[in-house]
């Protein structure tokens, strides 16, 4: 079995092993492949792994030998997923590999806005501690979490572990989703649609898959709709948010701060509008990336692939 990886480096930058795949057939590592050379480089193989690079009609059809796609991700939208149906190629991708880091770091933006810990430890290095009269010295406002309300738009695994953290906090939760299961477990908890979320929350936390009705929901109007002082977290997918009108919103004073980990282009333009927004932290797209979240999603990928080759494939997203 020949196995093609097409873009190993961002799961494996040299961090990890290979050697769990290598048992199941030969193995193939590129750290990136260009759109050009996809073909070129896949001819011959039974299995294709790939993270963000696409695979399309034309690819597949042009690769008569590929039984197998295994996507290094959750979303799956790089796959033409029916023209692989139609070869009867197995597509299968890797769920709920990332939830603990993506809820360390949805944390981690917001304590940031809470207490804006890195620009307060710059002031103390840069001397302003140490020529202060007083004890204790503060250049931003410092805001408490206990009582106030987390809007968590789209609660499956990582919205509900959102919520558990944000109950030790202190907070009120109110969520919004498709599907309503059940939380009467939850203190302080209600369901919402999502234009009264946006009115009622503190925190607006997005953890929704990227959806025709979910592209472009956070936009000028129902940024309008938000609390002046309400931060905005998006550890989800960048197509969600209208960067001009977010950028907008944070530098009129719409809103008060927002915490971002993906953006609509991947690398993003130079001149991407949140880049000169007030109080707008932006980490690049790390929620996924401790190693404890790659060396799973290493090992269930590589299990998806062993389960294929024994007949009982799993995972599956074109069944």
């Amino acid at each position: 079995m020949k196995i093609i990886v097409l873009d190993g480096c961002t799961l494996n930058p040299g961090d990890l092993s290979w050697d769990g795949l290598k048992q199941l057939g030969e193995v193939v590592v590129y750290d990136r492949t260009p759109t050009d050379k996809i073909i070129e480089r896949c001819k011959g193989a039974d299995v294709l792994l790939t993270n963000k690079v696409s695979i399309g009609e034309k690819e597949i059809n042009s690769l008569p030998d590929l039984k197998y796609i295994g996507v290094t991700a959750t979303g799956y939208n790089i796959i033409a997923i029916e023209a692989a149906k139609k070869r009867g190629i197995t597509v299968c991708n890797v769920p709920g590999y990332s939830t603990p880091s993506v809820v360390q770091l949805t944390f981690a933006l917001l304590l940031e806005l809470c207490l804006h810990v890195q620009r307060h430890s710059d002031a103390v290095t840069d001397g302003k501690w140490s020529r202060s009269l007083d004890f204790s010295f503060w250049d931003y406002p410092l805001i408490e979490l206990s009582g106030k309300t987390m809007g968590i738009i789209g609660f499956g695994t990582i919205g509900q572990q959102v919520a558990d953290v944000a109950t030790a906090f202190g907070m009120n939760v109110i969520g919004a989703s498709r599907t309503h299961s059940n939380q009467s477990q939850r203190k302080n908890f209600k369901w919402a649609e999502i234009p009264d979320l946006l009115k009622e929350s503190d925190v607006v936390s997005i953890h929704s898959p990227l959806t025709p009705q979910t592209e472009g929901l956070i936009n000028k109007e129902s940024l309008k709709s938000m609390k002046a002082s309400a931060f905005l977290l998006n550890t989800a997918r960048g197509p969600i948010i209208v960067e001009e009108d977010l950028a907008s919103a944070l530098n009129e004073g719409v809103i008060a701060g927002a915490g971002i980990d993906v953006l609509l282009l991947e690398p993003p333009a130079k001149d991407n509008p949140l880049f000169n927004a007030k109080n707008c932290i932006i980490t690049p797209h790390i929620a996924w990336a401790t190693i404890e979240s790659r060396t799973r999603l290493l090992q269930i990928a590589t299990d998806n692939l062993s389960a294929f080759k024994k007949g009982n494939p799993v995972n599956v997203v074109n069944g």
